[in-house]
């Protein structure tokens, strides 16, 4: 007997970004750069920037009230809720548990997940698995960052990059085949950890030794140009794994590190620059919420239909990638 994939469908969608918003020539103030040299390297023309007061769970509140007002879902019979972030407001009590607290969800799991920027399509892979088990029936998967509290805004080679923002997607189990799932895959390369992290008790990673910041760190040049070589890689060998090719792909929804990247992806897997939903330019490098922030936009235009297939793909620290391709249902 071969056993289904996936049994998981799409629902419903939300997002939320705070409302102040940074733009570069409010960074040529802090920092020796210019509007120019950002957009030149990153695609990047402004961010948003969470309030004081705001953190990871008031932004992922935020969106799921989004998702529950524009498609009407009852949300007090979710199951379970995972939430990827790699700034949560505290390691204990769960970013989650706060989403399940504010809505009263009763029988309900939480958990975060900490994929850096590969987070959000990682959590669908795991909400897509409980589904598959028969237990849970309602997943709440979110990703969601407030980066600017983990930002140092002295270093002019990450303060430039790095915004704030949520975004939700709620997927339930289908009967019969139905599914949105066509095809997912996964990898990690734990030596280059070092590349892109933020520190905790460890002084060292992989022999490596490391800042003791709770800030961002990376190596921009390393991470590039492992992205290009690798991350290319996964995307095409994702494709060949569900017998399609870019042409056969209405849109590629990768991680919005910054548009050169995104541009040298699509030339290395074959999609138009067309095809590639990209928050880069309005909202900066958000990590897990860039790709659902990318996907509620061309939803809310209109540039996403029922129908349509969707490549999602992350990546970011770990070093990890993520994909899955998916059918657009609602």
């Amino acid at each position: 007997m071969t056993l289904p994939i996936s049994n998981a469908v799409i629902t419903a969608i939300g997002s939320y970004v705070p409302e102040k918003v940074l733009t570069n020539a409010d960074l040529e103030a802090i920092v020796d750069t210019s509007d120019e040299w950002i957009v030149q390297r990153t695609g990047i023309r402004e961010r948003r920037i969470a309030a004081e007061s705001q953190y990871s769970s008031d932004l992922s509140i935020l969106a799921v009230r989004d998702m529950a007002r524009r498609y009407n879902v009852q949300l007090t019979d979710i199951d379970y809720i995972i939430v990827a972030t790699s700034t949560p407001d505290t390691f204990v009590p769960s970013v989650a548990s706060r989403v399940q607290a504010e809505f009263g969800m009763q029988g309900c799991g939480t958990a975060d997940l900490q994929a850096a920027c590969a987070g959000f399509t990682a959590a669908l892979q795991m909400a897509n698995g409980l589904l598959l088990s028969g237990i849970y029936k309602k997943v709440l998967v979110i990703g969601t960052e407030t980066l600017s509290k983990a930002t140092d805004y002295t270093d002019r080679t990450t303060c430039i990059l790095f915004g704030d923002g949520a975004g939700a997607f709620l997927l339930e189990a289908a009967s019969g085949s139905k599914s949105d799932i066509i095809a997912a895959s996964s990898n990690t390369d734990g030596s280059g950890g070092h590349l892109l992290y933020r520190s905790s008790l460890s002084p060292s990673i992989g022999g490596y030794d490391i800042i003791a910041t709770s800030n961002i760190v990376q190596n921009g040049r390393e991470v590039y140009r492992w992205a290009i070589s690798e991350v290319s890689k996964g995307i095409n060998e994702l494709m060949k794994k569900s017998g399609t090719s870019a042409a056969q792909i209405n849109w590629f929804a990768p991680h919005n590190a910054n548009q050169r990247i995104i541009d040298a992806l699509c030339d290395k897997t074959g999609f138009h620059l067309e095809q590639a939903l990209s928050s880069i330019a309005k909202y900066g490098n958000t990590s897990a919420a860039s790709i659902p922030l990318a996907i509620d936009d061309a939803v809310r235009d209109g540039r996403i239909a029922a129908g349509d297939t969707i490549l999602l793909y992350g990546f970011g620290g770990g070093l990890t990638q993520s994909g899955i391709l998916l059918r657009w249902s609602i």
